[in-house]
Formats: structure tokens, C-alpha cells, sequence
């Protein structure tokens, strides 16, 4: 996808235990549409330590970071961006002239989401899931100004993750969640694709589902919503807003919508 490999062109990367190529496919396709002489590349470090000093050492532009290396970053880098500090967590590091800024796109992605959807401040919601996603979405959704209970088996890391911005904990889901949103692997390709994050009674009651799954996009909770006319934000949408963030942040240019999807297109595609 990259027209040209030069001494000129800039590295990005992505720093991830279990690297995938849609980031790879993503960036590269922009790269190409917007005649950018830059390089994508996904890589699994082997000592963190070293990949952070690496992209200041080597000059390398940006760096998306996945599980778990999101809060080991933290202290590795020059600066910490409000969007990360909110959640203590960095997916993105930019290097600009060996100075190191972490970002939390995942958190941009997500409060985007609830304003172009206009989700209403005033739902009442049920977040099932605990870890590193769930805290980026909770702190949108609470930003928002919305309140509502973390679903979480891990009581310990339920417990804390509510605490954190005002809401409760519990193992059921209450009958009056008006809005739904799926942050664990349920659903997901390869790990419990058949299996539904809240049951058919809960999708019936509740007027929103929020599915961060995005491969597949359309996982079974999603078309479990779409079969009961509910409303939706699937996952391939956060994907594809936060790394059209980090696009943004390491090149300055912002992509057209069109853009986006097309590259998402392009990166979900067999």
C-alpha cells in the first residue's frame, strides 16, 4: 500500500503482545490516499522498556499500544495527555523531536460516539466487563454524564472500576438499563463468538446496545439488537474512530469520513 520506502520516510508502529495487520492495513491505506511518506508496522516487543526507548532512539513517529502494555508505558514517557490520565492507561504515544506524549484514543473514540449518535445524558446504563477497554468506556460514558453499574465477575476489579467514577457494582443487570454495552471478548471471533453478553429479556427492555467487539462487527449481540429494532454503536466504529485519531496525531491531517470507512473497509477485509 505505501508508494515509496525511502531515507525520508517516517515509522509508525504499534506496540502489542499479540499484533494483528489492521492497524498495518488501516494507517498504509491512508498513507497511500493522502500521498504521505509514511510507514506502518506492527511489532511485539520483547522488552518494553527497550520499544519505548526505541521510538525515541530511532525517531519513530508514533505508536499505538495494545494490552498489556498500556499502563507500563506510563512511566516511560515524557508526558501524559489529559485523555490518558482520565483512565491511567495510553494507547498512543507520539514523538515529536524526542519528546513523548501519551494519548488515550480509545477514550476520544468513545466519547465521539455518544455525542454524533446523541446518546442522551440521562439513560440509565449497565457496562458488563472490567478491564482495560471497560475503564476507557466508563470514563466516556460517566464524562457524558451518565451513570449506571459495572456487570463484572471479577468482584475485586468491578468494584474498583465503579468506585472510580461514581457508579455501582453488581453480577445482574438491572431491569431498568436503558442502555447496554458489551466490553469483554463475548461474541468476539476466536475467543466466545456464540455466546450472547446479555441475554434476550435485557436486549428487550433496554432502547441502546453498545458492543465494543469488532471482529466480527456484527457479533451476536448485534444482530440479536438489529432483530428487536434496537438502537446501535457497533465496535468497528471505536476501532475505526480511534485509529483515525491516531492518524491525525501523528500526521496532522484529520481523514474525511468517507476516508475512514474506506480504510476501515480496507483493514476488515479478508
Amino acid at each position: 500500500m505505501v508508494n515509496r520506502v525511502d531515507k525520508n520516510t517516517i515509522l509508525c508502529i504499534s506496540l502489542a503482545a499479540r499484533p494483528s495487520n489492521h492497524g498495518v492495513r488501516f494507517h498504509n491505506w491512508l498513507y497511500e490516499r493522502y500521498q504521505l511518506n509514511y510507514l506502518y508496522k506492527a511489532v511485539a516487543p520483547v522488552d518494553i522498556t527497550q520499544a519505548v526507548a526505541g521510538i525515541r532512539g530511532l525517531g519513530i513517529r508514533g505508536a499505538g499500544v495494545s494490552m498489556p502494555y498500556k499502563q507500563d508505558v506510563m512511566a516511560l514517557i515524557d508526558e501524559i495527555h489529559p485523555s490518558a490520565a482520565r483512565i491511567d492507561a495510553v494507547n498512543t504515544i507520539v514523538n515529536t523531536d524526542g519528546h513523548l506524549v501519551g494519548y488515550n484514543t480509545d477514550y476520544v473514540a468513545v466519547k465521539q460516539l455518544l455525542h454524533t449518535h446523541n446518546v442522551e445524558p440521562t439513560l440509565t446504563v449497565a457496562v458488563r466487563g472490567s478491564g482495560g477497554m471497560a475503564n476507557a468506556v466508563v470514563a466516556a460514558l460517566a464524562d457524558h454524564g451518565m451513570r449506571g453499574v459495572v456487570i463484572a465477575r471479577n468482584i475485586d476489579a468491578g468494584t474498583a472500576l465503579a468506585q472510580r467514577y461514581g457508579w455501582q457494582h453488581d453480577t445482574q443487570v438491572p431491569q431498568d438499563a436503558e442502555m447496554l454495552v458489551n466490553v469483554t471478548p463475548l461474541g468476539m471471533a476466536g475467543a466466545e463468538e456464540d455466546v450472547l453478553a446479555f441475554s434476550e429479556a435485557e436486549i428487550s427492555r433496554a432502547t441502546w446496545i453498545f458492543d465494543v467487539v469488532a471482529y466480527p462487527v456484527r457479533t451476536p449481540l448485534i444482530q440479536a439488537a438489529e432483530k428487536l429494532g434496537k438502537k446501535i454503536i457497533h465496535g468497528g466504529e471505536v476501532v475505526a474512530l480511534q485509529a483515525a485519531e491516531q492518524f491525525r496525531l501523528y500526521t496532522g491531517i484529520t481523514p474525511s469520513q468517507q476516508d475512514v470507512l474506506a480504510a476501515e473497509d480496507y483493514a476488515q477485509a479478508p
